[in-house]
C-alpha cells in the first residue's frame, strides 16, 4: 500500500509541496541526510522507501532496535567498498534512529562526512534531545505532521481498491475518527475487516460500519508519556488553568490519564499552576490542589479523576494572580546579585548571646503595640518584592500594605 510516485503521497505538503526542498532534492536524486520524525503513521517509512525506489544509490534497510556497532560496521564496510570501487553511494534507511546510543551514532558520523553514504533517519521522538549534536548538525531535520482526514481518505480509497472491496461511507468515517491521524492504524484495521468479511456472489467483499467497528476497538490517543506529547500535553493543561478555562483544562488532563499518565503527575502541575498562577488572590486553590493530591494517592484510579477534575476546575475558576510567584523571582534575584545584607543584631536569635553579644537587644515585639503592628527595620537597605494585585483577596492585601508600608523606616 507504500506509494511508488510521489504524486501518490498523501499529506506533508508542508515538505513535499510543489518547489519545496525536499521534493526538488527527490525528484534530482541530490538528497543529503535527513531526519523525519513525527508520529506514528504520517508515512515517514512510506516515503523513505519511495525515495528509495527512485534513488541510484544502494539501499540498506535497519532497525536501531536490532542491530549493534558490528552490524552497522559491516554496512559502512560495504558503503566504503561501493564507493571506491563502483563509485557509488549507499543510501542508509535507519528506522527508530533514537533507540541509537552516543556511541553508535558516533559510528555512522565519519561515512556521513566522507560522503559515503546518505542517512535517511525515522524516528518518532524530538531529535533534538534523542540525536547528538555533531550527529544533527550533518542532518536536515523534517517534522512529520498527523495526517488530516482527506490524507486519510484518499489512502483508504486506493488501499479499498487494490484489494477489490466496498467500504461504506459510515465505515469509512468512523475508521478516520478513531486513526488519531495515523493511516497505518487504517490499513490494519481494513486488513482485519477484509480477512475476516466473506466474499459475496460477485467476488467482492461489502465492509459494513459494523465490521469497521469490530476491526478498530479503541480511539488513538496520541500521547507519549516519555516523548514530546507529554510535555506538550502538560503545557496546554497548564496555559488553560491559567487562562481560566476550565473546560479545556479538563479536556487535556482528561486525555493524560485516559493514555495512562500518572494521576500524581497531573496534580503536581495542579499544585504549580495554584501556586504560581491563582496565588493568593485565591490562598485556598492551594489548599485544594494539595489535598487533590493526598487524595489522588490514597483512593488511586479510576476514582482519582474524580479528586482531580474537581480540583482543576477549582484552580481554572479562582482569580488569577501572579504576584507571589514575581515576588519569589525578585527575592531569589535580590540574594543572588543585590547588596548582600545581615541580619540586623535587634532580630538575631536571643536564646544563647542576649548579653555577651546583644543579639535581640532594641527588638520591637509587635503584639505589645496597637494593631500589633510597630514599626522597625527587618531587612538593611529595603527593597519591596511583592506587589498584590487587586484580583480576589489579593485586593485586602493590598490595602494593608498600603497602610503599613508607608510606616516603615526608609
Amino acid at each position: 500500500m507504500s506509494p511508488q510516485r510521489l504524486e501518490d503521497f498523501a499529506g506533508q505538503e508542508h515538505i513535499l509541496g510543489e518547489g519545496k526542498l525536499l521534493r526538488r532534492a527527490i525528484e534530482a536524486d541530490r538528497l543529503t541526510s535527513v531526519i523525519f520524525f513525527g508520529p506514528p503513521g504520517s508515512g515517514k517509512s512510506g516515503l523513505a522507501r519511495l525515495i528509495a525506489a527512485k534513488t541510484r544509490s544502494a539501499v540498506e534497510e535497519l532497525n536501531a532496535v536490532t542491530i549493534g556497532i558490528p552490524e552497522v560496521k559491516k554496512v559502512l564496510e560495504r558503503a566504503a567498498w561501493r564507493r571506491k570501487s563502483q563509485n557509488q553511494k549507499t543510501l542508509i534507511i535507519l528506522d527508530e534512529i533514537h533507540h541509537f546510543n552516543r556511541t553508535q551514532q558516533d559510528a555512522l558520523l565519519p561515512s556521513v562526512e566522507r560522503g559515503e553514504i546518505t542517512l535517511i533517519g525515522l524516528t518518532t521522538e524530538n531529535p533534538n534531545v534523542y540525536i547528538n549534536s555533531a550527529l544533527l548538525s550533518r542532518f536536515t531535520a523534517f517534522e512529520f505532521n498527523p495526517l488530516e482526514a482527506e490524507h486519510l481518505e484518499k489512502i483508504t480509497r486506493r488501499a479499498i481498491k487494490a484489494v477489490n472491496a466496498d467500504l461504506a461511507p459510515e465505515a469509512l468515517a468512523h475508521w478516520i475518527e478513531m486513526s488519531g491521524g495515523d493511516a497505518r492504524r487504517i490499513l490494519n484495521a481494513l486488513e482485519i475487516a477484509v480477512m475476516t468479511t466473506p466474499e459475496d456472489a460477485s467476488g467482492k467483499r461489502t465492509i459494513t460500519l459494523e465490521t469497521a467497528e469490530d476491526s478498530i476497538q479503541k480511539r488513538a490517543l496520541r500521547y507519549d508519556r516519555r516523548g514530546d506529547e507529554h510535555y506538550d500535553h502538560a503545557s496546554a493543561f497548564i496555559k488553560s488553568m491559567r487562562g481560566s478555562d476550565p473546560d479545556a483544562a479538563l479536556y487535556w488532563a482528561a486525555k493524560m490519564l485516559a493514555a495512562g499518565e500518572d494521576p500524581r503527575f497531573v496534580a503536581r502541575r495542579l499544585i504549580i499552576c495554584a501556586s504560581e498562577d491563582v496565588g493568593n488572590a485565591d490562598p485556598q486553590a492551594l489548599v485544594v490542589a494539595a489535598a487533590a493530591l493526598e487524595a489522588a494517592e490514597f483512593v488511586g484510579m479510576p476514582e482519582a479523576k474524580l479528586v482531580l477534575a474537581q480540583a482543576i476546575l477549582y484552580v481554572a475558576c479562582a482569580p488569577k494572580s501572579n504576584a507571589a510567584a514575581a515576588a519569589a523571582a525578585a527575592a531569589f534575584a535580590e540574594v543572588e546579585s543585590g547588596p548582600r545584607r545581615e541580619v540586623p543584631a535587634h532580630l538575631r536569635d536571643s536564646h544563647l548571646d542576649s548579653k555577651s553579644r546583644g543579639h535581640g537587644a532594641g527588638y520591637r515585639y509587635p503584639h505589645d503595640f496597637p494593631g500589633h503592628f510597630t514599626v522597625q527595620e527587618y531587612m538593611p537597605a529595603p527593597a519591596v518584592f511583592y506587589r498584590p494585585s487587586d484580583q480576589g483577596f489579593e485586593k485586602e492585601l493590598q490595602r494593608r500594605l498600603e497602610k503599613w508600608r508607608p510606616q516603615k523606616t526608609p
